[in-house]
């Protein structure tokens, strides 16, 4: 029997699981701002700016945000609360942003690739961190 004193995660687990809540927060907070702005909020942006939110994206691009940035909320929780399940949610966020950003990268003219790439990494690197947690037995 192992003693669950044997099996707690270092320091750096929970700041690695505090960050990504807090990247992963961000991205919810960019999907509602997206989902929610108005005309007139939107009118008062300078214009590149302006340029990025009239853009029409598909519902399926709109649904995909969605799920990656709640998926990704949820299963820093779970790290958090040091639940297995996280790395399921991880992968269905991983899968989301990644076809979201890629369709953003191939769809829209002169976009930054840097965020997009970076969201992608990101997603991956959290998929890795709690398949090692799970191997370490930090989280079950």
């Amino acid at each position: 029997m192992t003693n669950s004193l044997t099996n707690k995660p270092p320091i750096w687990y929970w700041l690695v699981a505090v960050l990504a809540l807090i990247w992963n927060g961000m991205g919810v907070m960019a999907y509602l701002g997206q989902a929610f702005i108005t005309d007139d909020m939107i009118a008062q942006l300078p214009p590149d700016q302006q340029a990025e939110f009239l853009y029409e994206h598909p519902a399926w691009y709109t649904a995909l945000f969605a799920v990656a940035v709640f998926a990704g909320t949820l299963a820093c929780i779970g790290l958090l609360i040091r639940k297995k399940w996280a790395y399921l949610l991880f992968i269905v966020s991983f899968i989301c942003a990644t076809i979201q950003q890629v369709y953003l990268m191939i769809e829209i003219e002169n976009v930054n690739k840097i965020m997009p790439i970076t969201i992608i990494i990101v997603a991956a690197a959290l998929i890795w961190f709690t398949k090692l947690s799970i191997s370490k037995l930090w989280i079950k």
